[in-house]
């Protein structure tokens, strides 16, 4: 995506740099054939002036703006009530308190606030975290989570 972006923006001064070497081309055109003694050097650098100035301030706008990107989530239907697989928790040898961290995982609190919340010590959280990290097969918290999502133990 970034090379695409760094494409445009190229493309964009490519045309940006000959739309001006047209324009000095035509004012100097200009100059020569009706107007060289009317018109004033400043009268000329105010307007390239003027299209640098417009020319800049749409270029900052296009490129600053941002973009909205649309994912489309399946929906699970509104009548459907999330049940956790018990059986699934046995087999993996999940505890009530190791799942009970790992919930409160899934809801973004770090190891200090789970431990805060379930009046235990940060080592004990880190313990049943490696724990579930271990029966899970996941490297990360991220990755727990998402195989817990999968075993169908979170919602």
């Amino acid at each position: 995506m970034q090379f695409s972006i760094l494409a445009n923006v190229k493309r964009i001064i490519i045309w940006y740099g000959l739309a001006l070497a047209i324009l000095v081309f035509l004012l100097k055109f200009l100059e020569y054939r009706y107007i060289v003694r009317d018109l004033s050097l400043e009268f000329y650098l105010g307007v390239i002036a003027i299209l640098f100035t417009t020319v800049g301030i749409w270029l900052g706008l296009k490129l600053t703006r941002k973009k909205v990107i649309t994912i489309s989530v399946p929906a699970s239907s509104p009548n459907t009530i999330f049940q956790l697989d018990e059986q699934i928790l046995q087999q993996k040898g999940i505890s009530k308190r190791e799942y009970e961290v790992l919930e409160l995982m899934a809801k973004g609190h770090s190891n200090q606030e789970i431990a805060d919340k379930l009046f235990v010590s940060l080592n004990t959280i880190k313990t049943h975290t490696s724990n579930l990290f271990i029966k899970l097969e996941a490297k990360r918290r991220t990755q727990a989570i998402e195989r817990a999502k999968q075993l169908r133990l979170l919602p």
